[in-house]
């Protein structure tokens, strides 16, 4: 009983030490285990988001000539520049007139990712897009919207691209079709919870081993993944929608 008794307690503070070294997450602390993690972050990237986007149309409205930009680095500055970027990527990927109806879902939907990946670059928190809740949710999203998109282009129409080229084909192609696009929504949420989880379980490991100057490189890393998965996923999207309203 002795031997089992000592085991134990080497067995438990073998964990207690686990524990103790274990990076501590602000937002399961703020969450306070009533609330999800993943919901929490993402309350407040969108609260911050939505504070970023009133603050800088107030400072558009403040402007003498709204026509004429600001001088140097200001808010108002950057949330155009952020505008503009985003105009000339829908623009480009979707080509063609007409697109610029599409950069407001496009444009929203890059900042929010990216701003949910860059959250996760703050000290003892965790980017929500690391959580399949959200990963896969902004999948379904997307789904719906290159779906309504193709519906909105070809009506009732749109359904003969589920068909195939040539009707002796329908039955070997309307299943493929509707895997097809069932698996896009998957694919988008897994490559982004997939990059963005292995990304944050890198930054804590390098970070636990020392909190100077060490992890800074690999921050620049994750920002940079960070970018690139936002970017990514909205390009797919965007291809997407450029199939689901193409003419066939």
């Amino acid at each position: 009983m002795a031997r089992f008794g000592a085991a134990g307690g080497r067995d438990y503070r073998r964990r207690r030490s686990l524990a103790l070294q274990r990076p501590v997450s602000f937002i399961d602390l703020l969450a306070a285990g009533r609330i999800p993690p993943v919901l929490l972050g993402t309350w407040i990237v969108m609260a911050i988001l939505l504070l970023f986007g009133l603050a800088a149309r107030a400072a558009l409205a403040r402007a003498a000539d709204p026509m004429l930009p600001d001088q140097g680095i200001t808010l108002r500055s950057i949330a155009e520049a952020l505008a503009e970027a985003m105009d000339g990527m829908v623009s480009y990927f979707l080509g063609g007139h007409g697109t610029r109806k599409f950069v407001p879902f496009f444009g929203t939907l890059f900042i929010f990712i990216l701003a949910a990946n860059v959250f996760g670059l703050i000290p003892g928190m965790e980017p929500p897009t690391s959580d399949t809740d959200l990963t896969f949710a902004l999948g379904t999203i997307c789904f719906a919207y290159y779906l309504a998109q193709g519906f909105k282009a070809h009506g009732i129409g749109y359904l003969k691209h589920f068909l195939g080229p040539m009707l002796i084909l329908t039955p070997l192609m309307l299943p493929i079709e509707i895997a097809d696009n069932l698996a896009r929504p998957f694919s988008l949420g897994i490559r982004l919870f997939a990059n963005m989880f292995a990304d944050h379980q890198v930054m804590q490991l390098f970070t636990g081993l020392t909190y100077l100057i060490f992890p800074l490189p690999f921050y620049a890393l994750g920002l940079l993944v960070c970018v690139v998965q936002a970017a990514v996923f909205v390009l797919l999207a965007i291809t997407y929608v450029r199939l689901a309203a193409a003419e066939h």
